[in-house]
């Protein structure tokens, strides 16, 4: 035991003494600062950002529509997201592409379970929407279209818009646009986030096709079909139509 421990003190001799670095202490100065909630600089802070955070709350707590019904957020297929799949197909061919076949909303990108009966404020649909992401349209060919529906399907289902289809064996089956069956060898014009069209959520197949886009928030859209709604007497809300079910 001494033996082990004369070899291990030697080892370390030698190891300290053929390094170079010197290091040496250095002197460490502190001081204390009691954080208190009505300290002079908080008030002095909350003073100057007062006008914004009034701003900001009245904005946010501005009415744009009220909801007919309480929408929910589920898979399959749900009240809310069919909403949102709406929003984005109607603003799509509004703005950006008149003939779009097909939009989608990723799932996870719906940050509310419920969207309640009432009225809805301007801060709710950020919270329904937090994100900045961005509508684009992109010409898919058929096949492509598959894989990506096969990736809707292995996720349980994301809400659509113009297109029905069965999930068999996390696949997507049965499936129609504009009522005519899927064709390979067709192009569709698909309406999508950026986040989706860059290969988010492991869309990789998208990743490499073209973008068409004008720089509009789906949040945005999501804000201007609702005024369209309201302009046309309506107001929010959607109703389960079969767009995505499991097969039986």
């Amino acid at each position: 035991m001494c033996m082990k421990k004369s070899v291990l003190t030697f080892i370390a001799a030698v190891v300290l003494l053929s390094c170079n670095t010197v290091f040496k202490s250095q002197s460490v100065q502190y001081s204390n600062y009691r954080i208190q909630a009505a300290s002079p600089g908080n008030a002095m802070i909350a003073a100057m950002i007062k006008p914004y955070a009034d701003s900001m709350n009245k904005s946010m707590n501005d009415v744009v529509g009220a909801a007919e019904i309480t929408l929910e957020k589920k898979q399959p297929e749900s009240t809310l997201g069919n909403f949102m799949a709406d929003a984005m197909l109607a603003i799509a061919k509004e703005t950006l592409a008149s003939h779009a076949d097909a939009a989608f909303v990723n799932y996870g990108g719906i940050r509310l379970t419920q969207l309640p009966a009432g009225p809805v404020t301007r801060g709710k649909i950020f919270e329904l929407m937090p994100f900045d992401n961005i509508l684009v349209v992109q010409n898919l060919k058929g096949d492509v279209l598959q894989q990506f529906l096969d990736l809707v399907a292995a996720r349980g289902g994301w809400p659509c818009a113009g297109i029905k289809m069965e999930i068999q064996d996390k696949k997507a089956v049965s499936v129609f646009i504009g009522g005519k069956p899927l064709n390979p060898s067709a192009e569709y014009l698909i309406v999508n986030s950026d986040f989706v069209a860059n290969g988010g959520d492991n869309a990789d197949m998208l990743r490499s096709i073209p973008q068409q886009t004008n720089g509009y928030l789906v949040r945005d859209a999501i804000f201007e079909y609702i005024a369209k709604l309201k302009k046309e007497g309506k107001n929010i809300s959607a109703k389960l139509e079969n767009r995505v079910t499991y097969a039986q």
